[in-house]
């Protein structure tokens, strides 16, 4: 059986459970619709939150960012785990004994206004598009690789199962279809990283692996990470385990990544499906676990793919090269340009350029390779040796010849170690399952907010369940044709960097003010609007500035000549600080709230009960 066909059953099969689970569980009341009926077991609420939690981001492109830039990959680990951990500790038991389900319904209501909410809205419908963004172009990616075909058609094919199982079973369903998705994930990405391990380290435990001895081809053993520094410096790439990013910019980015997981409306709101506040914290252990999984995972496959492609690439004929190379070239995930026309193909990092700082294969405005159209003759589409030729001008300032993206190391790593074909079928169904997982996840709350906290609690205070309901199934529609538009032209042509931009505007403004909110009794509602939006208004400009307008690096936020200044990524952290301090300025210039919303501040720091706190 061809490796296609293979995909194809175990994306069938997946899929097949997924939508079975989301018509027997499909929801029939809003509480169902946007809580799952608040009586799901804290164990699955734990996988369910982690497959929610696991996007296409973290399962396709961390492991990429790991691969490509080593250490410096770390920031989104450290950020993603560590933030966490915030969020269960500082947020969701007092969230969740609030006893309001959606992050701008917690705002509105501690807040005593409808302006804060309305902010709220708005704030959570930036971030969401923002992440859903990523999801789509994952989706995209997987899709294109998986029936040869264009990227925007993938986005366009996930989009619409994405609608199915999301618009049709709500939370209800979502719940459940996580739960399945976790299992299809967990495998998909720890049984590669065994076989990897085994085949370079003889250890079939990855992560010993990693820090273990090199022993493939027989040769002595040497520790894996030095054959692995030694490989990238003898090409011209910095050593695999120093940093790149300046001190200040990897520590901005991974507070921005760290503070914005902790204000995450769609992960917040997984918290809400459980029965009390002692269920919740079990379900975030379980939670932590089930992430622990994967995460520890992610940096034995960026590791192990760098050395199997450079091994199975460099320096040998294309005429020779493999035949997964020629399946990601047909796809632009893969390019090759002979620069030397001598039919091999030759890797080389920054240090091998005529400036030490490039390494780029062609000239090209979006960092990515264009191709000649389908009805060019010949001799313009296909190479001497075979190869897809591109469009774009090769970059002779420095001789390396190989493109790939990052986001598709993962799904290249089996291929490329020449795995069963089998365990290639599992992942390509791991891959579809994260990003749509979380792209389910994220579509509710987007429709909840705009349904729930818009509609009902602002323009239609008269609306009925059903209509309510309705109102959030034309949300997902419409902000899944939003989100699609942006999959197929993202800000960011990779999925990682496009994520970091939400968590970076989750920072900047849910984190501040779910915060001050929960832990002091004088913030007011002055205080909270202008902070929100102005933490918010600043790292959506400084974001939009720097990747869709004429902003260049050497105007980055702290930039000097020696050290490079504050990245897109990382700018969420500056613009939390700047609610915070906008936040308390205001609120001490104006009157202080009610002595019912300080009561109701107090209350929810009370332990006594925790136990039986249920939803309201």
């Amino acid at each position: 059986m061809s490796q296609y066909w293979l995909n194809l059953i175990f994306i069938g099969i997946s899929f097949a459970i997924y939508i079975v689970i989301a018509i027997k569980s499909r929801a029939t009341s809003t509480k169902e619709y946007y809580t799952a009926g608040g009586g799901v077991s804290p164990l699955a609420n734990g996988m369910a939150t982690a497959a929610d939690w696991m996007s296409a981001a973290t399962f396709i492109s961390m492991a990429g960012v790991v691969a490509s830039s080593g250490y410096d990959g770390s920031r989104f680990l450290m950020g993603w785990t560590g933030g966490f951990v915030l969020l269960t500790v500082l947020m969701v038991p007092y969230l969740r004994k609030f006893g309001k389900a959606t992050v701008p319904d917690f705002i509105g209501d501690r807040y005593y206004s409808k302006s804060a909410r309305f902010v709220a809205v708005l704030c959570a419908i930036f971030i969401c598009m923002t992440y859903i963004m990523g999801q789509m172009r994952g989706v995209g990616v997987v899709f294109s690789q998986l029936f040869g075909i264009g990227i925007p058609l993938g986005v366009v094919i996930g989009a619409s199962i994405v609608f199915f199982y999301a618009g049709l079973g709500g939370m209800k369903g979502i719940t459940y279809t996580q739960v399945a998705q976790y299992c299809v994930m967990a495998f998909a990405y720890t049984i590669p990283a065994i076989y990897i391990a085994i085949l370079l380290t003889n250890n079939f435990i990855p992560q010993l692996g990693l820090i273990g001895d090199y022993t493939k081809d027989g040769v002595p053993p040497v520790p894996f990470l030095d054959r692995l520094n030694n490989i990238n410096t003898e090409l011209g790439f910095s050593k695999y385990t120093d940093g790149s990013l300046s001190e200040m910019n990897m520590f901005c980015i991974t507070a921005a990544l760290m503070c914005g997981t902790a204000g995450l409306p769609h992960v917040i709101v997984r918290f809400f499906t459980v029965k009390n506040v002692r269920a919740v914290r079990r379900s975030a252990c379980w939670t932590l676990a089930f992430i622990a999984v994967i995460y520890l995972t992610a940096p034995t496959i960026g590791a192990f793919s760098r050395v199997n492609l450079i091994e199975s690439l460099n320096g040998k004929s294309y005429t020779e090269a493999p035949s997964w190379l020629k399946e990601f070239e047909a796809t632009g995930q893969m390019a090759w340009v002979d620069k030397n026309n001598d039919g091999k193909i030759d890797i080389h990092g920054p240090a091998h350029g005529d400036n030490g700082k490039n390494n780029k294969v062609f000239i090209s405005e979006n960092g990515k390779p264009s191709f000649p159209p389908a009805d060019a003759p010949e001799n313009q589409r296909i190479g001497q040796y075979g190869e897809r030729l591109l469009a774009n001008k090769a970059d002779t300032s420095n001789p390396n010849e190989l493109y790939f993206g990052n986001d598709i190391m993962v799904m290249a790593n089996p291929s490329m170690a020449g795995l069963p074909m089998w365990v290639i079928a599992l992942l390509m169904a791991g891959c579809i399952a994260a990003a749509l997982s979380t792209a389910a996840g994220l579509l509710l709350v987007l429709s909840t907010s705009i349904s729930h906290d818009l509609m009902k609690k602002i323009v239609k205070p008269d609306l009925s369940d059903k209509e309510e309901v309705n109102y959030a199934r034309i949300a997902s529609f419409v902000s899944l044709g939003v989100a699609t538009w942006f999959g197929i032209n993202p800000p960011s042509a990779f999925i990682a960097k496009t994520v970091a931009f939400a968590f970076g505007l989750a920072a900047s403004s849910f984190f501040p003010t779910l915060l001050i909110g929960i832990f002091s009794r004088r913030m007011n509602k002055q205080g909270a609007i202008a902070g929100m939006a102005c933490g918010i208004l600043f790292t959506l400009g400084y974001i939009i500035y720097f990747q869709f307008l004429d902003g260049t690096p050497d105007q980055y936020l702290f930039a000097t000549e020696s050290r490079g200044g504050i990245t897109p990524e990382g700018i969420g952290f500056v613009g939390m600080i700047i609610n915070f301090v906008v936040s308390f300025f205001v609120s001490y210039l104006t009157p202080a709230p009610p002595e019912e919303v300080k009561e109701m501040v107090e209350n929810i720091h009370i332990p006594s009960g925790a136990g039986e706190a249920s939803h309201h």
